[in-house]
């Protein structure tokens, strides 16, 4: 778990709002809109590692942001449904998001790790 200036970034699956989620990725990505709560389900558990980004103030925590990994953890790894919520875009959490997988123990050693998308900017 990683904190950053009231955010956390978390990989504990047990944490993440998987309505949120679905939300986000079925009505307002590019990438998966209509997709089933069922195959977001599916797609989370079957991914190795799956990052949240959490707001948290005083006892509340909420979810921000979502990247899960999908990867043999040996020679190659492929990023999806990477996203942070509208109205906490431009304050660095998407490319902290991106960082923080990149230098993860399991997954910084990989050959190759990908992320196909049509919006490169974000991830400057």
């Amino acid at each position: 778990m990683q904190e950053k200036s009231g955010f956390i970034i978390s990989t504990d699956k047990e944490r993440l709002d998987r309505n949120l989620i679905h939300s986000f990725v079925s009505q307002k990505s590019y990438w998966g809109k209509g997709r089933s709560k069922e195959a977001m389900d599916r797609a989370i558990e079957h991914s190795v590692y799956c990052f949240g980004v959490y707001q948290q103030h005083k006892d509340v925590e909420k979810q921000v942001g979502f990247a899960r990994v999908i990867s043999d953890l040996t020679t190659f790894g492929y990023l999806a449904d990477v996203f942070i919520l509208e109205e906490y875009r431009g304050c660095g959490l998407g490319k902290w998001l991106v960082q923080s997988i990149v230098e993860h123990p399991a997954l910084c050693t990989l050959k190759r790790l990908g992320l196909f998308t049509q919006t490169p900017e974000f991830y400057l």
